[in-house]
């Protein structure tokens, strides 16, 4: 009994997270899809059954079958999103590690694109019901969408804790509100229900391929959110997930899209905005508001995923390391960067501004979401081959199934490029710049230190035999590169010209796995009398704590006072140089970003007093 309980708890959370966002597509993708179908004219009935049929397919195909059947079961220990898929499928191909980061970079690049343009098209397209109420809030719409995302974006910092308590609850209205008007109007015209036949999207593809690709680039509207029944797979487990699909989300949208239909057919063909103008009279306040608050609830999951992203990408150092606020004292994922939140706040009040109308944004939406979606089935075709060892026939028999329609959304989107689509691939690519720069710039840093330092083993061994003067305590220097000597342990010896009586070589490194176990946290080899080299693993969701896992070297042996320790911490000074191997002005950029970085002290979460830091300078 308490189990289905859970599980009950578990899919009502799921619609307001998982679901969010492909929740509140019915406000918007049939009407521009519509649009684009009739060129903004009198919609023919030929026209309703063709998008319609396209996007009752687009949702089984993309979301039940490529996304529920497949998508969900290559999870990572439990956990979901595009750097986690990464992760697994370099783990399962090695040779190719280089690639598959690269897939991994261009997909969390995408998300990005993404994560800035749904908050603002969902709540702009929410207020915009106002308008059906009455024209007089037409100059009033943009004001109030801002004022609501101000609001949004000011409340991270306090953490959403207190609030996704009723982010289920609220959505499940919203779907039941969905479901109930669809249902209504569906007796408008019953025959709308044919559209569920394919021969009609086929039909409409064939005899108008030029107006069928601007259309296909509106209907993937209806399938945007698809990305994050895997993203949040960690939060919520994959039976909760799929329940919530298939006996609450799929039906309510299905039905909610044919009662669109049937009532543009009953009036001929001329609505502009079915989704509100089908809601009767008497509803239509209380139904602007829901819709209101299912728009928030989208973005928030939308921000929500955009931290953890951002997390992991930190973790496994595809960028600088970040300010991390914990939000709450019993949930570890619950976070607030408030970095991330302040330049996703600008962008997203600057397109709001800059567009003006959900409409207008309906053109920059659509290239990240069907690019992300691409790069997911390239990186499954990886884990469908390698992990679970399916022929290579069946591997790439999957992969051009889904490719094909994944390259057919992707394109029918980039014809929107001129329109405003170039805004969320800018967003990607300046992402994706970043990205890059920091990978390289760290593996050329990396490079460069190694050329100066001495190998630790030598010199533990040299130190063991002529000791210079031995202080009481201890000291733990902590390095990067396992095999080199710690510049601070170097530029310690050459200025104060003592050692401690117990020295520790410590590296932190994060595995490709969402978390570590504690028996596999620590791992300790002791090189001689005066030096022990440790080395602490995290997973790429985990927070990085160097005094807990210290804790576990007290249980393995290790006998220590934390006050008597002393933690020493290189602190560089890099100055660009173009002949270092990255052009000149992409050094700067790196540079910039390494003086971005959260203080080593804070991220590892050193008591500060302990912390002694030494300086060196580096042409990079």
């Amino acid at each position: 009994m308490e189990a289905r309980q859970n599980l009950r708890i578990l899919v009502i959370g799921a619609l307001g997270v998982v679901y969010g966002d492909i929740g509140t597509s019915p406000i918007y993708a049939f009407r521009e899809a519509l649009h684009a179908s009739s060129g903004g004219g009198l919609a023919t009935r030929e026209d309703v059954f063709g998008v319609l049929s396209l996007i009752v397919w687009a949702l089984t195909v993309v979301v039940t079958i490529k996304y529920v059947i497949f998508v969900l079961r290559a999870d990572n220990r439990g956990e979901g999103g595009i750097l986690s898929l990464m992760a697994l499928a370099r783990g399962s191909y090695p040779k190719r590690s280089g690639l598959i980061l690269a897939l991994g970079i261009c997909g969390a690049s995408l998300f990005f694109g993404d994560a800035l343009i749904t908050p603002a098209i969902s709540v702009l397209s929410a207020v915009e019901g106002l308008k059906v109420v009455t024209p007089a809030f037409d100059p009033y719409v943009v004001p109030i969408t801002l004022v609501i995302l101000l609001a949004l974006f000011s409340v991270q910092r306090f953490g959403t804790g207190k609030v996704a308590i009723v982010f289920g609850p609220i959505t499940a209205v919203w779907f039941l509100a969905l479901g109930v008007i669809g249902v209504l109007h569906i007796a408008d015209d019953p025959a709308v229900l044919l559209a569920i036949n394919p021969y009609y999207a086929v039909i409409y593809l064939l005899h108008q391929p030029d107006i069928a690709f601007l259309t296909v680039g509106a209907v993937f509207l209806a399938v945007t959110g698809a990305e994050a029944l895997y993203a949040d797979l960690g939060h919520f487990g994959r039976k909760p997930i799929v329940l919530a699909w298939l006996a609450i989300v799929f039906p309510s949208l299905l039905l909610n899209y044919f009662g669109q239909g049937a009532f543009v057919l009953a009036h001929g063909g001329l609505p502009q905005n079915p989704f509100f103008q089908m809601v009767p009279s008497w509803a239509l306040v209380p139904m602007v508001l829901l819709a209101t608050a299912a728009t928030v609830i989208a973005s928030q999951a939308v921000i929500s995923g955009a931290f953890s992203l951002a997390r992991q990408a930190s973790q496994l150092n595809i960028l600088p390391r970040f300010e991390i606020l914990h939000t709450s004292e019993t949930q570890q994922g619950q976070i607030y960067l408030p970095r991330i939140n302040l330049l996703m706040g600008l962008g997203v009040m600057v397109l709001v501004l800059g567009f003006g109308a959900s409409s207008e944004l309906a053109s920059a939406y659509g290239i990240s979401v069907s690019g992300n979606m691409l790069v997911t089935t390239l990186l499954l075709f990886v884990i469908m081959w390698l992990r679970w060892r399916w022929t290579i026939m069946a591997a790439t028999a999957v992969l051009l199934v889904f490719g094909a329609i994944d390259v057919g959304f992707f394109a029918a989107n980039i014809a929107k490029l001129a329109d405003g689509g170039w805004v969320s691939l800018a967003v990607a690519l300046i992402a994706g710049l970043l990205m890059v720069t920091w990978v390289r710039g760290t593996q050329l840093l990396l490079n460069k230190t190694r050329e100066n330092k001495v190998p630790f083993d030598a010199l533990a061994e040299q130190l063991a035999k002529k000791p210079p003067q031995i202080v009481p305590g201890t000291a733990v220097f902590l390095t990067g590169d396992q095999g080199s000597t710690p510049t601070a342990l170097l530029h310690s010896l050459k200025h104060y010209k003592v050692l401690h009586e117990h020295n520790v070589v410590l590296s932190v490194l994060t595995a490709e796995q969402p978390r570590v176990p504690e028996s596999e946290r620590v791992k300790m080899e002791p090189i001689n009398d005066l030096f022990m080299r440790v080395t602490m693993t995290f997973g790429y969701m985990e927070q990085p704590n160097i005094p807990k896992a210290l804790i576990i070297c007290r249980k393995k042996g290790w006998k220590f006072d934390i006050m008597s320790t002393s933690f020493f911490l290189s602190r560089r000074s890099l100055r660009p140089s173009a002949h270092v191997g990255m052009p000149l002005w992409q050094g700067r950029l790196f540079v910039a970003l390494a003086r971005t970085a959260a203080d080593a002290t804070e991220y590892f979460q050193i008591p500060t007093g302990r912390v002694v830091e030494i300086g060196t300078q580096i042409t990079i």
